[in-house]
């Protein structure tokens, strides 16, 4: 050991991050296990390693004691005073102990142990890193794929993007550069796992933070966002300003901000909408670009409402395959059921119909009117002349 071992421990933690302090730590361990395995020595050793020249020494360490038991572990007051006046029992002693050719062996058997602990700190360090942009958007290139992930590189790790965090029909070749959302670091075993995704919602939620200054700035706030990534994804806002439209601010000068945020996410459309306190304003919002007439509130579930709408908006209400309806009710928060006036009204008179009401025994019958009497029970006019 020399120099040449501090000079390589220079550039390990240049290069791979990692302080030398700890890869020296680890050496010293792993020099007493070698020393005792390789010597035949079980009692107290201690390895010393010059920071400054590189060497590396070996010592056994002894307790002062009256009389001796055991000579690999104690020595003599007598012997001891020889070395030093200032001895008393209970003190311990260095002994130097380093065999001559120590230095090759120590180097055998500790690199195997100092090479784990130079890993394990690698994913520390790696781990504390990316830790830190877990819930942000990296910028990455594709590495690979196989059958469960593609790999994404990030620089200093490798992060997986699964089949569900995938935007549906979005390619990825070899060297594309995407924009990846970091919704969990895991330190597992294997080393450090990066799980990003194209499809969260966050991930949007991101991208108008990037794009748009108010919304980073705290003057616009995303209340709520619901999307099927791909496709579709209806965003609430609202303002903390009197002098901000918060849907305006959004789309930006014609439609600048958001047509950066849809080509960013190839293609996918996008509704802002506003959010209100109101909760059947804020629904209402929530099913444009159609019109609502009307809003009502199921009296026995308070996040279950009917939504009333022109005849001829009821398919753009319910949307393609009920889309725009399943947005706005994860955007809202509330099961909505979608009616047209006519559909409405019919319903409304349904109910107005009251059922007749049968007299109990306590009460007195009574006399029904001729025009609610069975029609053919009614005897014919004609017959009733003869009479």
């Amino acid at each position: 050991m020399s120099k040449e071992l501090l000079n390589a421990l220079d550039a390990l933690e240049v290069e791979k991050g990692v302080k030398k302090e700890v890869v020296i730590e680890a050496l010293e361990q792993a020099l007493v296990s070698a020393y005792k395995r390789n010597y035949g020595q079980a009692h107290n050793v201690e390895v010393e390693f010059d920071r400054t020249r590189g060497n590396i020494k070996v010592y056994a360490v002894k307790e002062v004691v009256n009389e001796v038991f055991d000579s690999r572990l104690e020595v003599s007051l007598k012997d001891a005073l020889d070395i030093n006046k200032a001895y008393e029992i209970g003190d311990t002693i260095r002994f130097e102990v380093t065999p001559k050719d120590f230095g090759r062996i120590a180097a055998q058997t500790a690199k195997q142990v100092v090479m784990q602990r130079v890993r394990e700190e690698e994913r520390t360090n790696i781990y504390n890193q990316y830790i830190e942009y877990e819930k942000e958007i990296v910028t990455g290139e594709v590495e690979r794929h196989d059958s469960r992930y593609i790999y994404v590189n990030l620089g200093k790790v490798e992060a997986v993007l699964s089949h569900q965090d995938q935007i549906p029909g979005e390619k990825y070749s070899p060297h594309d550069k995407i924009k990846v959302y970091i919704y969990k670091v895991e330190n597992s075993a294997k080393g450090p796992q990066v799980y990003v995704s194209r499809s969260h919602p966050d991930l949007l939620r991101r991208l108008f933070e990037q794009e748009i200054p108010e919304i980073f700035d705290g003057t616009v706030e995303i209340v709520s966002i619901a999307r099927e990534a791909g496709d579709r994804a209806k965003v609430a806002v609202r303002s903390h300003s009197d002098n901000v439209d918060p849907v305006g601010t959004c789309v930006g000068p014609k439609g600048e901000r958001v047509q950066a945020i849809v080509n960013e996410l190839k293609g996918e459309n996008m509704d802002i909408v506003e959010w209100r306190e109101d909760n059947a304003e804020f629904i209402a919002n929530a099913l444009n670009p159609a019109e609502v007439v009307a809003v009502h509130f199921d009296p026995e579930n308070d996040r279950a409402c009917t939504v009333v709408v022109p005849d001829n908006q009821l398919s753009l209400a319910i949307g393609k395959r009920g889309q725009n309806a399943r947005l706005a009710a994860r955007l809202t928060g509330f099961k909505i059921d979608i009616k047209s006036e006519s559909d409405y009204e019919e319903l409304q008179a349904q109910l107005a119909q009251a059922p007749v009401k049968e007299a109990s025994d306590s009460e007195e019958p009574v006399e029904e009117p001729v025009d609610a009497v069975d029609p053919e029970l009614a005897a014919p006019a004609s017959d009733l002349d003869e009479e």
